[in-house]
């Protein structure tokens, strides 16, 4: 018996879009780190955990002191929240 294998090619472009308004990652942050995701924000006090939402291409949504107020925007933006460890 052959088995049939169904590759999928995507172009850079496609696959920078993939999951563009459908997927969202959740992912805890410390706040020193949060002037590389997150231009611009006003200065946070260190050694804080946060929870941040990012859009599928890595853009910022949303930065919150809960995981659960974190899900809850994905879910109210129709987004597929999935958590990144």
């Amino acid at each position: 018996m052959t088995e049939v294998e169904n590759k999928i090619s995507l172009t850079e472009t496609q696959f920078a879009h993939l999951g563009e308004g459908v997927v969202a990652y959740m992912r805890e942050i410390d706040s020193d780190d949060l002037k590389t995701k997150f231009p611009g924000l006003p200065e946070i006090d260190s050694g804080l955990r946060l929870w941040a939402l990012f859009a599928a291409n890595g853009q910022p949504i949303m930065l919150t002191d809960e995981k659960s107020s974190a899900l809850a925007s994905a879910m109210q933006h129709d987004l597929t929240p999935v958590s990144i460890h």
